[in-house]
């Protein structure tokens, strides 16, 4: 297992080096694997499929019926245009994969031995960056998949929707490699700081 920086791109190795304060010495950095990332959006795609289908077929329907109409179309030639944007709904859905790749190429995930960063965002732009000291670093939740590759979570962020409902979205160290031994860095810290 790689404990430092070595492996990750050297825009992320300056983002992460410019976040460790004087004295705090890394423990291990990693980022998601981008597949694994991909393929959670397996169901978004399947749902995209035919709902673009039909924005498109309803898009193509409309321009070939307001075309057909006798003295022009009037009012309704803008009628088509309506369907433009569930196109372009459709479209990001199919997409979802390439923009979960290139959400998972500007994360970041470091354990120092004082804390917990969650480095996302775009290296251009501002990031947003999460730390977690060791008190929050108690209850963990492991998700594991047969080729040691998985989830390591600290907890959720709750949120509401334009309707209300709330929503949980977990925090943590998300579609690693060898999740089990970066649990056991994770435990050494929380419990090194007890006392």
């Amino acid at each position: 297992m790689n404990w430092s920086t070595g492996n990750l791109p050297h825009d992320v190795q300056n983002l992460i080096d410019g976040e460790l304060a004087s004295g705090e010495r890394l423990v291990w950095s990693g980022q998601p694997i981008p597949g694994r990332m991909a393929r959670q959006t397996l169901g978004i795609v399947l749902f995209g499929i035919p709902w673009t289908a039909f924005a498109i077929f309803w898009t193509v329907a409309a321009a070939w019926g307001t075309g057909k109409m006798e003295r022009g179309a009037g009012p309704f030639w803008a009628f088509p245009l309506f369907g433009l944007p569930f196109i372009a709904i459709g479209l990001g859905m199919l997409s979802s994969p390439w923009w979960a790749r290139r959400k998972a190429l500007r994360t970041a995930y470091v354990l120092t031995d004082r804390r917990a960063l969650v480095i996302a965002g775009g290296w251009g732009r501002s990031p947003t960056i999460r730390s977690l000291e060791p008190a929050r670093l108690t209850d963990l939740r492991r998700t594991q998949l047969p080729d040691g590759s998985g989830d390591l979570v600290f907890g959720q962020d709750w949120s509401r929707d334009s309707d209300g409902d709330r929503h949980s979205t977990n925090v943590g160290f998300l579609g690693i490699r060898e999740v089990k031994a970066v649990e056991e860095l994770v435990r050494v810290l929380s419990q090194s700081t007890r006392g």
